[in-house]
């Protein structure tokens, strides 16, 4: 059964508008987690949420509602541990980041230990459950999407100065914490959301490969993130289609072809095709401190 002739089926078009709304989240708030090199913080937000989804799931609540709730602990504490104490102490964001990570989920494993059997539910927010996705699931992504797509293009120039040159940043009086407490927030925010389609574990991918492969091709960041978006979309309805038609799990189907999409970019752009194919890392100055332009 192909996609086509499984839209009929109520399940498989709510899959379908949760993918295009997912695909478009992360494509977007993976251009900045990307240019900014947070991909292991993201993976950290990942598995840390998952103590809030299983306390969600001891108390009655709503899973997604958990892991948002517990994911903004998370941020506060990461923000508190890589602030300017924190660098004084000597204490790298990398140290932090791994820390938050292993903890988190250790915890989440931990207090699933302590019910009797291993929930269905909480399986499902582990690898994603795309075609079990119900109305209020979409009409929160689509609110977070929204929401976070608006952030996003009202802080542009601020958080495109931040990623390439933060002293800068600071120098022209911007509130340098406080973007980066925002940005933490979408990102978080984005990680939550993309559970019910690919779960804790994979979120990751979702958010930084669409926009890993974008940059392979793009120069400016406008393009970046529109060619992001795309991937993340295209990602997200290939996947469903080769899950409807091999009966696989969705989530993985998702990532596999994120994944595919970087590996085949990546192996193009890698082919000697003269100067004006160089990789657009190759073009840019050391260290971060080059002009992306907009």
């Amino acid at each position: 059964m192909t996609l086509f002739t499984s839209l009929g089926e109520g399940y498989v078009r709510r899959a379908l508008i949760e993918v295009v709304l997912v695909g478009v989240l992360c494509g977007a708030v993976g251009v900045q987690v990307v240019l900014r090199r947070l991909s292991f913080l993201t993976s950290a937000l990942t598995h840390a949420t998952f103590p809030g989804v299983v306390l969600a799931s001891l108390l009655g609540l709503g899973l997604v509602l958990g892991a948002g709730l517990f994911g903004l602990v998370v941020v506060a504490v990461v923000a508190v541990l890589t602030g300017p104490r924190g660098a004084e102490r000597g204490r790298e964001t990398s140290s932090v980041t791994a820390v938050v990570l292993s903890g988190g989920f250790a915890l989440g494993m931990a207090l699933l230990s302590t019910q009797d059997g291993f929930s269905r539910d909480l399986t499902a927010f582990l690898v994603g459950s795309i075609l079990t996705v119900q109305p209020g699931d979409i009409l929160v992504s689509a609110v977070t999407t929204a929401a976070v797509l608006a952030i996003l293009v009202a802080l542009r120039k601020e958080l495109l100065l931040g990623a390439f040159d933060p002293d800068a940043l600071a120098a022209a009086g911007y509130p340098a914490r406080r973007l980066d407490l925002v940005l933490l927030l979408a990102i978080e925010a984005t990680v939550v959301t993309s559970l019910p389609a690919v779960g804790t574990i994979m979120a990751v991918a979702l958010i930084a490969g669409p926009a890993a492969t974008a940059r392979l091709w793009c120069s400016r960041t406008g393009t970046m993130t529109a060619l992001s978006m795309a991937i993340g979309v295209a990602s997200g309805v290939i996947g469903l289609t080769v899950s409807e038609q091999w009966n696989v799990a969705a989530g993985g189907a998702i990532v596999l072809t994120v994944a595919a999409f970087f590996m085949v970019s990546l192996a193009l752009r890698s082919l000697p095709r003269g100067e004006s194919l160089a990789p657009v890392a190759a073009r840019r100055k050391p260290a971060g401190r080059a002009t992306y332009p907009g």
